[in-house]
């Protein structure tokens, strides 16, 4: 492959010297260097085609060719900035809100999920006057630092750091996991009251709230779809309080979960937000983002005196790269593709979870599922390191699948739309053979009442794909000496 500049091991050595060690790499032992990509295949410098199930931002097919001739024509005739009169701005953000429900009409256009959703607190507060903002446990919102802060799947992390007086946190709507769960009468009137109570603590401490923020369907957080009607009675807790609700659409937008064009529209009809994030797939790879909102908040924002201007928000060349995506996911029926893969691959899942007990839970929309691992479902035990040990062996598979959650132990479904039933077929054939040898390694049985956490044959287990280091009843071959185990504690994550 012509992309080649130094051999692997080279490439390697100048990571280790030039780019900061915080930033993770997948499979850290043995990382793949990926050259090339096309459509839900990536290449390494050898030629060696991997399945791609986890690229969510390549989201019509990575190096998609319309994409590329969209960007590259327009990249020929020019690129500024949104403070000179082009039709591309105006056309963009004309197409993207008739996806919207009407009063979602005002577009700010930004360069990625971290800008839209702090640009998504300033429009919160400036419109509410308040300073209190609510969000979800496990939730991940951005790497900015106002972001961190209601980011608690990233400062749950460090222990000596003090969670910010205006931020509150409520429970994840995980009806699998959490406090209220599928056998519960109400779930979602249950969640949503947590809400409401955390909003009379605040006011009674002298808190006001400006926004509860919520990913329409939580990804970091280990894929967890909210019951319907949360929403709706969260949003009316917290614009009863005066605060406004913000919807993160940053993983899941742009047909993803088949039914509808965007996550929260799950919810019915009867539930618009008052805010809407997006990025990721909104340019296939191409760094652009966008916040819409209400005409009402946006002229809040502008009677604040401030300007708001953003250098290459909204650029002619983001913005034709965004129509061309709107076209691919029209002209090639991606939402409906979304659908139709989606419903076979989760069909397919279910089959496993009726064939292996390591299999907790199968739950999704369109192409965003998870698969929860657990070592026993009574317990719900997290089966991290044997879901480490899935990732690792379908990498071996040319299969790229990632773990997250709070305990790393759901596999997560999100590719390319493109993504086809043989695909599908093709990686649950080969999570079923792993999980028929991991099972058989621990004499895991469907009806098997065997503890897999009390085995004491636990062997070292090596490293996630991101470089943490899990225990199990298994050994993974990597054909190198074992290493010395670490000391068990809550493990440092990175958000694919």
């Amino acid at each position: 492959m012509s992309a080649e500049r130094f051999d692997k091991k080279r490439t390697i050595e100048l990571r280790k010297r030039h780019i900061g060690p915080s930033c993770k790499i997948h499979f850290s032992h043995d990382p793949i260097k990926i050259v090339q990509a096309k459509g839900q295949y990536m290449y390494d410098e050898k030629g060696q085609q991997y399945l791609d199930c986890i690229n969510n931002v390549a989201h019509v097919g990575h190096c998609h060719p319309d994409v590329v001739k969209a960007g590259a024509q327009q990249m020929e005739l020019l690129n500024t900035n949104s403070r000179f009169l082009h039709d591309n701005l105006v056309l963009y953000a004309q197409r993207l809100q008739a996806t919207l429900p009407d009063k979602l009409s005002v577009c700010y256009f930004v360069n990625s999920g971290s800008e839209a959703n702090d640009l998504a607190l300033r429009l919160a507060r400036q419109y509410t006057g308040h300073k209190d903002i609510i969000t979800l446990e496990n939730a991940y919102h951005g790497h900015v630092s106002s972001l961190i802060d209601i980011s608690p799947y990233k400062f749950h992390q460090l222990s000596d750091v003090e969670q910010n007086q205006f931020v509150h946190v409520a429970q994840s709507p995980d009806v699998y996991r959490g406090k209220y769960r599928a056998d519960h009468p109400d779930p979602a009137t249950a969640y949503a009251e947590e809400v409401e109570d955390i909003i009379q603590r605040a006011h009674e401490k002298g808190g006001k709230i400006a926004a509860f923020i919520a990913e329409s369907l939580q990804s970091c957080g280990g894929q967890v779809i909210p019951p319907a009607g949360y929403f709706q009675q969260v949003a009316e807790h917290v614009r009863k309080a005066g605060g406004v609700f913000i919807a993160d659409e940053v993983q899941v937008g742009f047909g993803r979960v088949g039914t509808h064009f965007w996550a929260f529209q799950l919810q019915g009809e009867d539930f618009v937000p008052d805010i809407v994030t997006m990025g990721k797939p909104i340019g296939n790879g191409h760094p652009m983002s966008c916040v819409v909102t209400t005409k009402e908040v946006a002229e809040a924002f502008m009677l604040s005196g401030m300007e708001y201007f953003n250098t290459f928000g909204g650029n002619p060349v983001s913005c034709a790269i965004g129509l061309a995506v709107l076209d691919v996911i029209v002209k090639e029926d991606l939402q409906g593709n979304a659908l139709r893969v989606g419903r076979y691959l989760t069909n397919l899942l279910e089959k496993q979870k009726e064939k292996h007990p390591l299999v907790g839970d199968i739950r999704g929309r369109g192409l965003f599922i998870g698969l929860e691992l657990v070592k026993d479902r009574l317990k719900l035990t997290p089966a991290t390191a044997e879901a480490q040990e899935v990732i690792y062996k379908l990498k071996e598979e040319h299969i790229l699948l990632s773990a997250d959650g709070p305990h790393r132990n759901v596999l997560k479904f999100k590719p390319p739309l493109c993504f086809t039933t043989e695909d599908a077929d093709l990686a649950v054939e080969k999570i079923d053979h792993i999980l028929t040898e991991l099972e058989e390694a621990l004499g895991l049985k469907l009806h098997n009442t065997v503890n897999v956490e009390n085995d004491s044959s636990k062997r070292k287990l090596p490293s996630d794909e991101n470089g943490h280091q899990y225990h199990s009843g298994l050994v993974h071959n990597t054909g190198s000496s074992p290493r010395v185990p670490q000391q068990t504690k809550k493990t440092k994550r990175i958000k694919i």
